[in-house]
């Protein structure tokens, strides 16, 4: 059984798919099909809306509806069809219609079993979609490109098993046509279906600053070689966003009684959770309404409106609210998104820019009464209200002057840096050109943040965990968000003929042994690579252009100029580039003549050596085991297991024997003195020295290795020693993050085996009985 908080997050992941239809004003009484499974998300959400509730003052906090679930494959039967026939007043199916070899037969049957008036709902997949463009595979083939050359290599052969494939929406619209629909709206869905955060009609301008608040999510990130957000503002510039979106939500009428809806954009906070997710809807007739999602979110609205009234009282622009059918209702400001006027005035006029940014910080300093004043110690002023809010992309520029909408996140008695810094953060996200233009780093010195700026962030970045629900689902963001590195790297193996790029990036140990190894960087990539590999290929040297490094040492090795290089010939030296933009040091070296070269990439696992304490012909002071002789070959071959093993005792003894019992070779990793004072905040008794000495006098232990400080974890000791084993402490079995952990070595070859100390004695009963007597 999984730990509760485990179970919460995987329901919070689920709910976040309900995003999609989530701000749809479903009809009270409505009877609603749902095409899938009672588990998913969307049938979660349906489900809460089985019964209606009104507050004191005649509130809607919950909508009457009545579902059914079936899945698709029931859906379309003639039984099921005969048994629900002009029932349902609204159909709902995502994605599953892409596994249909033929979708005009599905929507025929929707059309069967719809009421007069009726509406449906399907969630697609475009083929030629951004993610699919930028690298991501194919939801149904799994392999990249397939939808985009429209699946030619695909199922071709008579034994292939048809799994599914996406459509463009021309070719929907074909299927629609085809089975007697007439009239249909098209909504592009970003990110995508599963997280939905922002629906367009198709068509229409977002007028907002689209990679600045949404982050792409995939199906296989770790094969992405582009940053996708990076094409949307060219592909809405050139009329091709719509038709590049990843998703479509397709609203489609029954017949000519149905009401298609009016929206024309749509926003789901979903990631908030039940008692603050909100969906915001610009309607055609130019009013913006707000609604609670979730029953428990009844008084998120009530905040809201609290809020605007509020910021008003302190001098801040918003706009004017009311109630109207247990919706917030407002009309549409007109002017230019607060992020996108900033953007552009930074671009193309920067000194206009400071002037409205520091506009906006003080909208920042006075949204609320302030209980201290800005003393010039770093510290800033102290807010009454911390309005999170209270960002640019939030705000409307109209006049000259940012109109706000109510903040309804805030906290009592709060800094107010820790907002100027998350307006500038937010200011930055998803365009590095901004960078290029002004550093943020320039924009923290001028409003004094840049000196603590790693607290302020912290903070900030607390605040969103709590607001966002950020901690409980990094789990979903981690599977679903790509690694910048791991672009970088997919980009690598694009740039070179197979040869290339197996000689530069994969042989990179190719004569290491037999020259002299020089890296060529001293930052945290050659920090990385000695860390890993620095004792099974020590370096002679380390060069870097920077002159300031010139005369420093890493890991005893002093730095010096690259002009070094020119006293070796031909043949002698091997040089390792350990730098992320490796394409200069490349030319450099070329024009110094250096011809052996690769280059390091942090994220690729590389062949290492083993370190065994003993040879195979035994030693006098470390015995074969007891029978071991003609013993049958053991479950593992190499295990892994790591700790402090301070004042070693017979408990660790027991360890290292139950270890060793189920592999052949046995690593132990041993916590240096600096990592056990950073993550338990106390030194050992014992120097690491005197610990890794005793854990290699244990006779079941092959090899004793020293765990980097900054690579501490399953995840970086699997990559290091590519183990078949980890052994852990059963006192950890059931804390979400080793079973994080387990899941992913099992994911990747390797397992984690759980086994309990021995409890009579410990380390930290040693050091209580140390201490007693001492006193």
């Amino acid at each position: 059984m999984k730990p509760k908080k485990l179970q919460k997050n995987i329901i919070m992941q689920k709910e976040l798919e309900a995003g999609v239809i989530a701000w749809y004003d479903f009809r009270p009484g409505s009877s609603v099909l749902y095409v899938g499974d009672e588990t998913d998300g969307i049938a979660l959400y349906l489900k809460q809306m089985t019964g209606a509730s009104y507050d004191a003052d005649g509130r809607e906090t919950g909508r009457s509806l009545s579902l059914t679930t079936a899945p698709p494959e029931l859906v379309i039967s003639e039984e099921f069809i005969a048994k629900h026939a002009g029932t349902f007043a609204c159909i709902i199916c995502m994605e599953r219609m892409e596994k249909e070899p033929d979708p005009v037969r599905v929507l025929a049957a929707w059309k069967r079993l719809a009421a007069p008036g009726a509406v449906f709902f399907a969630g697609v997949n475009n083929r030629l979609g951004t993610r699919f463009v930028c690298g991501d595979r194919d939801l149904y083939t799994e392999r990249s490109f397939d939808g985009i050359e429209n699946y030619r290599r695909a199922y071709r052969n008579k034994e292939d098993v048809f799994a599914g494939r996406m459509y463009t929406k021309e070719e929907w619209e074909g299927f629609l046509s085809a089975a007697g629909f007439s009239d249909s709206r098209f909504y592009s869905a970003f990110p995508g279906l599963h997280a939905a955060k922002r629906l367009y009609l198709y068509g229409s301008a977002t007028q907002e600053d689209l990679p600045g608040i949404i982050i792409p999510e995939y199906g296989s990130p770790e094969t992405v070689f582009l940053e996708e957000e990076a094409l949307w503002p060219t592909l809405e510039e050139s009329g091709m966003l719509h038709q590049t979106a990843n998703a479509y939500l397709i609203e489609i009428a029954a017949d000519a009684q149905s009401m298609l809806s009016d929206a024309m954009r749509i926003s789901c906070s979903m990631q908030r959770g039940h008692e603050a997710a909100v969906a915001t809807v610009l309607h055609a007739d130019d009013r913006v309404t707000k609604r609670n999602i979730w029953p428990e979110g009844a008084d998120i609205l009530d905040r809201i409106e609290e809020s605007a009234v509020d910021l008003r009282a302190h001098g801040l622009e918003t706009v004017e609210l009311h109630r109207e059918d247990g919706c917030l209702v407002m009309p549409v400001v007109r002017g230019v998104n607060g992020q996108c006027y900033l953007k552009r005035l930074l671009k193309s006029d920067p000194e206009a820019f400071y002037r409205a940014l520091d506009q906006f910080r003080d909208c920042i300093l006075h949204s609320s009464d302030n209980l201290m004043e800005d003393r010039g110690d770093g510290m800033g002023a102290l807010l009454a209200r911390g309005y999170f809010g209270l960002l640019p992309e939030n705000a409307i520029w109209r006049d000259g002057v940012p109109v706000f909408f109510g903040s309804p996140c805030y906290r009592e008695e709060y800094s107010a840096n820790i907002l100027i810094i998350r307006a500038i953060h937010a200011l930055y996200a998803g365009d590095m050109s901004l960078s290029a233009a002004l550093p943020m780093d320039d924009l923290l010195e001028r409003y004094d943040l840049f000196e603590r700026k790693k607290d302020w962030m912290d903070l900030c970045w607390r605040f969103w965990g709590e607001t966002d629900h950020g901690g409980d689902l990094w789990e979903y963001y981690a599977d679903v968000r790509r690694n910048p590195d791991v672009v970088n790297s997919n980009r690598q193996s694009i740039n070179y003929s197979s040869e290339d790029y197996y000689r530069l990036f994969v042989d990179i140990f190719r004569h290491a042994d037999t020259r002299k190894l020089i890296l060529f960087g001293s930052g945290k990539f050659a920090k990385k690579f000695l860390d890993l590999y620095g004792k099974d290929y020590p370096p002679a040297a380390i060069v870097d252009n920077r002159e300031e490094n010139w005369g420093e040492k890493l890991e005893d090795i002093e730095i010096s100029s690259p002009e070094i290089l020119k006293q070796y010939g031909n043949g002698e030296i091997k040089v390792i580039v350990c730098i992320k933009n490796y394409l200069s040091v490349m030319k450099q070296l070329a024009e110094m003549g250096v011809t052996e070269v690769s280059i390091y990439d942090p994220l690729r696992d590389y062949p290492r050596k083993r370190h065994p304490i003993v040879t195979e012909q035994t030693s006098a002071d470390k015995v074969a085991e007891p029978g071991s002789a003609g013993k049958e070959k053991k479950k593992y071959h190499t295990g892994y297991i790591s700790g402090v093993w301070d004042l070693f005792h017979v408990g660790h003894l027991n360890i290292f024997k139950r270890a060793k019992e189920q592999c052949e070779y046995l690593i132990v990793g041993v916590v240096s003195d600096k990592g056990v004072i950073r993550f338990k905040g106390v030194a050992p008794f014992v120097p690491f020295e005197e610990r890794i000495e005793l854990v290699r006098a244990c006779r079941y232990v092959d090899e004793a290795v020293e765990i980097p400080v900054e690579m501490n974890g399953p995840k970086e000791a699997l990559a290091m020693y590519h183990f078949d084993v980890q052994f852990q402490g059963s006192d950890h079995m059931n804390e979400d993050y080793w079973i994080q952990m387990r899941d992913y070595l099992r994911e990747h070859g390797a397992d984690m085996v759980f086994f309990p100390y021995t409890m009579s004695t410990n380390s930290t009963n040693i050091k209580k009985l140390i201490e007693k007597k001492l006193v």
